[in-house]
C-alpha cells in the first residue's frame, strides 16, 4: 500500500494438500491489492510450528511481505533464536509476538516465557531492530484478564518491552476499540493498534471461535444470524453490510489500517475491500 494506514491479511497453516492449494490460491488473489504484508498463525501451543515455516517461507520465496507468529508456549530461547534467524535469514523483516494458546489437554506452558512481554523483550536481545514486532492487544479485554486494569498494563508491558505496533482481537463494537485506544493513549503509548476484521460468512462458526476467545458479537447481530438459518447466501450478505459498515466507519474515525483473518479464503475480504473502496481487486 502506499498510503501511511497498514493493511494486511492473515493466514493460518494448512494441514492437507488440499489446503495447500486453497491457500496459494487465495494469497495469490488477495496479493492483488498489494497488503503490507501476510501474517501465519503460530497454532496453540505452537502445534503448527513447521506448517508456520513452510507457509511464511513459501510466502516470502514468492517476493511477498510474510510475517510470522510466534508464541511463548512451550518455546525456549534456543528455539526462538532459531526460528528468528531463519526468518532474518530469508529476508522477513515482521514478527507477530504472542503468548498464545495451550494446546488441548495441556496443563501448563513449559518454556523459557510465560507472558509475551518477555519475547518481546527476547526478540530485541536477540535480533536488536531487525525485526518489526507486532503484539495482541483485545478492546474488550483478555478473556483471562482479572480486571480490564491488568490487561492494560500487561499490554503497555509488550510496548515497553520493543513492539513496534498492535493488532487487535476481532470485535463488532467500534466503541469498544475506541475506549481502548483512549485508554492506552492516556498510559503515554502511542504506537499503532490496527483494528482485527472478521468476516462474517458463518453464524456457527463465529460463535465458536467467538465463545473461546471472548470477541462478543452484538445481540441485534447474533439475533439476525440466528435468524436466517441454514441460509448461507443472507448471512454472507448480511455479514458483508454489518462488516463494511464497522471497517468504514474505523477508517473514518481514524484507524491506523486494518487486519483482516481471512479464514484462507479471498472472497469475504475482497468484497469487503472493494466496497471500501480501497482499490482494485
Amino acid at each position: 500500500m502506499t498510503s501511511s494506514r497498514s493493511f494486511s491479511f492473515e493466514f493460518f497453516p494448512p494441514r492437507t494438500p488440499e489446503g495447500t492449494q486453497k491457500l496459494r490460491e487465495a494469497r495469490a488473489r488477495l496479493a492483488q491489492v498489494r497488503p503490507d504484508f501476510f501474517s501465519v498463525t503460530f497454532g496453540a501451543g505452537g502445534s503448527t510450528r513447521g506448517g508456520t515455516q513452510a507457509a511464511v517461507l513459501e510466502i516470502s520465496g514468492a517476493g511477498l511481505p510474510a510475517a510470522p507468529h510466534i508464541s511463548c508456549v512451550g518455546m525456549g530461547r534456543a528455539d526462538v533464536h532459531g526460528l528468528l534467524e531463519t526468518y532474518r535469514q530469508a529476508g522477513i523483516r515482521r514478527i507477530v509476538a504472542l503468548r498464545g494458546d495451550l494446546a488441548s489437554g495441556a496443563a501448563g506452558g513449559a518454556g523459557d516465557f510465560r507472558f509475551a512481554n518477555e519475547l518481546v523483550e527476547f526478540i530485541r536481545q536477540d535480533q536488536g531492530d531487525w525485526f518489526h514486532i507486532e503484539v495482541a492487544c483485545y478492546p474488550e479485554v483478555h478473556p483471562q484478564a482479572r480486571t480490564p486494569g491488568e490487561d492494560l498494563r500487561r499490554f503497555v508491558d509488550k510496548v515497553n518491552a520493543g513492539a513496534n505496533s498492535a493488532i487487535t482481537q476481532y470485535f463488532y463494537n467500534a466503541d469498544a476499540y475506541r475506549r481502548f485506544v483512549d485508554d492506552v493513549r492516556a498510559t503515554g503509548c502511542g504506537i499503532p493498534i490496527v483494528p482485527g476484521i472478521m468476516p462474517i460468512t458463518n453464524h456457527v462458526q463465529l460463535a465458536r471461535f467467538s465463545d473461546a476467545c471472548g470477541a462478543e458479537i452484538p445481540r441485534w447481530i447474533r439475533r439476525r444470524l440466528e435468524s436466517f438459518g441454514d441460509d448461507r447466501d443472507a448471512i454472507r450478505a448480511f455479514g458483508l453490510d454489518v462488516v463494511t459498515a464497522l471497517c468504514a466507519r474505523l477508517l473514518a474515525e481514524g484507524a491506523p489500517g486494518l487486519h483482516f483473518y481471512t479464514m484462507n479464503q479471498a472472497d469475504p475480504t475482497l468484497q469487503i475491500w472493494q466496497r471500501l473502496g480501497l482499490g482494485p481487486a
